[in-house]
């Protein structure tokens, strides 16, 4: 019995510290330094007790798999928690040629601050469509462009940080 709770503290242990880990490196990324310290703080508080579980009993190789169990385990749920958090601003660029100041304007009414560059693509004249959201709004974004044309292009980024422009008021409201 005392070999199952070493497992189970082994792996729970694992996968707290790598999610823990994910987070951690994406708040690094977003520049909040004070969550990425107190993060960084108890997640290797966690590794350190997970590890030295695995090396006081290396003599039982089922230690090592539940920890490498532990592992992959943490990653998924690292990236599971990372999108439902939905961190940070991002920049979705579309292109459409089904009626760009239609779409434009509904963008627009649905709170989306929206800026149109004319570009010169494959098949001439081509309109680029920028628009800067909350991550967490993506899926709002996606339900508007689909309604207005299923075969837009769409790509996003991330950003780091914005300033100024419409999005920084609205934001602030």
């Amino acid at each position: 019995m005392e070999f199952i709770w070493g497992y189970l503290f082994i792996f729970f242990a694992r996968v707290t510290d790598v999610s823990m880990a994910t987070v951690r490196m994406i708040m690094v990324v977003r520049g909040r330094r004070k969550q990425a310290a107190i993060i960084g703080f108890f997640e290797i508080i966690i590794y350190i007790l997970a590890i030295g579980k695995v090396l006081s009993g290396l003599d039982n190789p089922i230690n090592v798999i539940v920890y490498a169990l532990g592992f992959a385990t943490g990653n998924y749920m690292g990236v599971f928690f990372e999108e439902k958090m939905a961190l940070g601003d991002i920049i979705v660029q579309v292109i459409t040629d089904h009626e760009i100041m239609k779409l434009v304007d509904r963008l627009r009414n649905e709170g989306f601050g929206v800026t149109v560059f004319e570009g010169y693509g494959r098949q001439g004249i081509r309109h680029l469509i920028n628009v800067t959201l909350a991550r967490k709004s993506l899926s709002k974004l996606y339900s508007v462009i689909d309604e207005h044309d299923k075969n837009a292009f769409v790509t996003v980024m991330d950003t780091r940080s914005i300033r100024g422009g419409y999005f920084s008021r609205n934001k602030k409201k």
